[in-house]
């Protein structure tokens, strides 16, 4: 029996601006969010994928209550936590927790490191100032930090040592769901992999939950359980890390992976590019959103949009050129041409010594 997830969206959707007047033309708001359901299970990497605008921050937000969902239901622990008051959102939210993509600007240049992490613990009811200290010293140590940086200020530290700092500092809220949204990017390779051992380790160590916001996709494939790819909005393919990479399905993944540098210096095949720019949330058609790009669309795509279904287990995909895994043709034969030649170059700068270590370690590739 599979257990109840720790996180569940239920058809989440999200939309931002709009206006209505009476003197001034009406301005429909943008859907950012359209659709979304994911189960977060306790204790996996679930990592979230796509091109930049596509609605991932959008949707981590929503999580965290900083957006307000416009339809569907996020449960947490199989309990509602949409639509309540502030206060009554905070408390329920309490668990969850957001690591932003830039530590340096979520960190006041004014306070000191102890100043800005013991802020947190103040405002969540800590009023003992020895115990506020002696909870930072722990935790700068618990990520790697020497305890006497808490005198420093954030420009005093690397960008690795920031990514520390915002995790030490949500961290001391002992959370149990982390969302980390692009928690390597502007790090060069060898930090890059010191950063990701340190999030396994404290994985580990604290029994997190990981939603993971990223767009590199060798971190992806290495760190996660299990991947979801989300394109304008919606999310277009879920399932397991490995056999999504293996065996893509809908057209978009196998775009994203056809995309991936290479030190070959192979090209993509022409049947695994993609036609123009994503279309903007605020002019989306109906019918796949994915149609006028897409290399296997037909004109049945354009006339629906096609559910996110199961095709094997664990395994969803929201095309109707799919078919369920290991049946003699699961595309047409243009998909399938594309997908041999995304798998095959797909070359990470990273790798994890073990499949699916309880602790993994990362190196970078001479």
């Amino acid at each position: 029996m599979t257990p109840e997830p720790i996180l569940a969206l239920r058809d989440v959707s999200v939309q931002l601006g709009g206006r209505k007047g009476l003197l001034r033309r009406t301005v429909p708001p943008v859907r950012a969010v359209s659709g979304v359901s994911l189960e977060l299970q306790e204790g996996e990497i679930l990592s979230l994928v796509g091109e930049s605008g596509c609605g991932k921050t959008t949707l981590g937000r929503t999580i965290l209550g900083l957006q307000r969902e416009s339809a569907g239901e996020i449960l947490l622990d199989g309990a509602s936590v949409g639509g309540l008051p502030s206060d009554a959102a905070r408390r329920a939210r309490r668990t969850i927790q957001y690591v932003h993509q830039d530590a340096a600007a979520a960190l006041d240049a004014w306070w000191s490191i102890g100043r800005t992490l013991a802020e947190g613990l103040l405002i969540h009811g800590v009023r003992d100032a020895g115990e506020r200290r002696d909870r930072v010293v722990a935790m700068l140590s618990a990520v790697g930090l020497d305890p006497a940086s808490a005198r420093r200020y954030p420009q005093e530290f690397s960008g690795g040592q920031l990514r520390r700092v915002a995790l030490a500092r949500i961290l001391l809220l002992q959370p149990r769901v982390l969302i980390l949204d692009e928690p390597t990017s502007g790090l060069d390779m060898s930090v890059q992999a010191t950063v990701l051992n340190l999030l396994l380790d404290l994985r580990e160590r604290f029994s997190l939950t990981y939603l993971f916001i990223s767009h590199d996709l060798s971190v992806v494939e290495r760190l996660s359980d299990r991947v979801a790819i989300m394109y304008l909005g919606r999310i277009v393919e879920a399932g397991p890390a490995k056999e999504l990479f293996a065996d893509p399905s809908h057209p978009y993944t196998r775009t994203l992976l056809a995309a991936a540098p290479r030190l070959s210096g192979r090209r993509a095949s022409g049947q695994s590019l993609v036609r123009g720019d994503p279309p903007s949330h605020a002019t989306a058609l109906p019918g796949c959103a994915f149609f006028d790009r897409c290399p296997i669309g037909e004109p049945a795509c354009q006339a629906s949009m096609p559910p996110l279904e199961p095709i094997a287990s664990a395994h969803d995909v929201a095309c109707f050129r799919a078919a369920p895994s290991g049946a003699a043709a699961s595309v047409h034969h243009r998909a399938t041409t594309a997908r041999s030649a995304a798998s095959s170059d797909i070359v990470s700068p990273l790798r994890i010594s073990s499949a699916k270590p309880s602790l993994g370690t990362i190196t970078v590739r001479q």
